[in-house]
């Protein structure tokens, strides 16, 4: 008999151990970490108190998760407030990208406004196909060449396409040279939000 067959017969007699009381209280298997042998029910413990430890990690993950949110959406809010009233072009992409670095500690910003200052094809190709911010490890066309002389150092960069009413008006990138900071497959509902705020705000502008 295989042990797959005893453990689907346990499973479907539960009575068994009722039967047999006095044979599991002698019955003993060994440690999982110790090597030394324990009861079925000090293995219980050993199980409930791994279980406790993985409930107690998971629930401290969310607290942390939680508490990110909170963080985020405070600094949002943040920065939306420090754009209210600004109609000048020039002082608002200033007064943007200050805030960005400062606000969230994005050491590296480039906003690029197509207005007078047309991108290149591909760059103005990638930004019409994309609806959501892109995260990537390296620099995506030609933009890494925005970045000047800290170029050589960057190894993570968010693209935030920005429009308004569906029209593609510019690009935001964040970058940094931490690779963490941007990367595949993160989540990207503040970075959304960030390039709603930031195209609202030119709306006026434009």
């Amino acid at each position: 008999m295989k042990s797959a067959d005893i453990a689907l017969y346990l499973q479907n007699n539960p009575q068994f151990f009722e039967d047999h009381a006095d044979m599991l209280a002698e019955v003993t298997i060994p440690h999982p970490y110790s090597g030394r042998t324990i009861s079925l029910s000090e293995r219980q413990l050993v199980t409930l108190r791994e279980q406790n430890k993985n409930l107690e990690k998971k629930l401290h993950e969310m607290i942390m998760f939680a508490q990110n949110n909170d963080s985020l959406q405070q600094k949002v809010h943040q920065f939306t407030l420090a754009l209210f009233g600004m109609h000048d072009l020039m002082s608002l992409q200033n007064v943007i990208t200050q805030n960005l670095r400062e606000i969230f500690a994005v050491p590296h910003v480039v906003l690029h406004i197509w207005k007078g200052l047309p991108p290149s094809l591909e760059v103005l190709a990638f930004v019409d196909q994309q609806l959501q911010p892109v995260c990537v490890h390296h620099a995506l066309h030609d933009t890494l060449a925005w970045f000047g002389e800290s170029a050589i150092h960057l190894h993570s960069f968010a693209y935030l396409p920005l429009r308004v009413n569906e029209q593609s008006i510019g690009l935001l990138v964040l970058a940094s040279e931490d690779a963490q900071r941007f990367y595949p497959g993160m989540g990207t509902l503040f970075l959304r939000r960030i390039a709603e705020t930031v195209s609202n705000a030119l709306r006026s502008s434009l």
